[in-house]
């Protein structure tokens, strides 16, 4: 009789245990009655958006270019110039208008100041590990280095301009 007792004992405190009370839990989550408003913060869109579609007109970069004044109107021979360059030097990694392996240039105006994409030619190593703009691309393109294939002043200047037409 002890043991029939322990057992019954035993199956009751089980039964209890496993019983919750009938009241059904629900889970937070999508409900056609949930009424809590959605904030929207503006830092964290600011953080959706990737470095190559984020516009800074203000930093100049790093390096030898610390003003730069561009004509209205687009100098064609130069601009020739630029793309003879681009094709030459730029197409294995970039594409005039879609991404790549690096950004497209074109728009590249919109987003950046003309100091900052010669600078990004001409010093693409300092801009790099000292401008954070630069890092953040770095990053973005998987860590994809430009590698230093323009040197010259008048090089870049004519790939910029060639940037203009795009």
């Amino acid at each position: 009789m002890k043991k029939t007792l322990k057992i019954s004992t035993l199956a009751l405190i089980a039964l209890l245990i496993s019983c919750d009370g009938g009241e059904e839990k629900k889970k937070p989550g999508f409900s056609y009655e949930n009424t809590q408003s959605i904030e929207l913060n503006a830092s964290a869109e600011a953080k959706d958006v990737p470095p190559s579609k984020t516009i800074d007109l203000n930093n100049k970069g790093i390096g030898p270019i610390t003003s730069l004044t561009l004509d209205d109107t687009i100098d064609t021979k130069l601009a020739k110039q630029g793309e003879n360059l681009f094709k030459n030097t730029c197409t294995a990694c970039h594409r005039p208008d879609k991404k790549f392996i690096g950004p497209a240039p074109k728009d590249i105006l919109t987003r950046r100041t003309p100091e900052w994409v010669m600078n990004l030619i001409l010093n693409p190593n300092n801009m790099v590990k000292n401008d954070p703009l630069a890092k953040a691309l770095l990053e973005e393109h998987h860590g994809s280095p430009m590698p230093i294939q323009i040197t010259s002043e008048d090089e870049a200047r004519a790939l910029l301009e060639y940037f203009r037409t795009l």
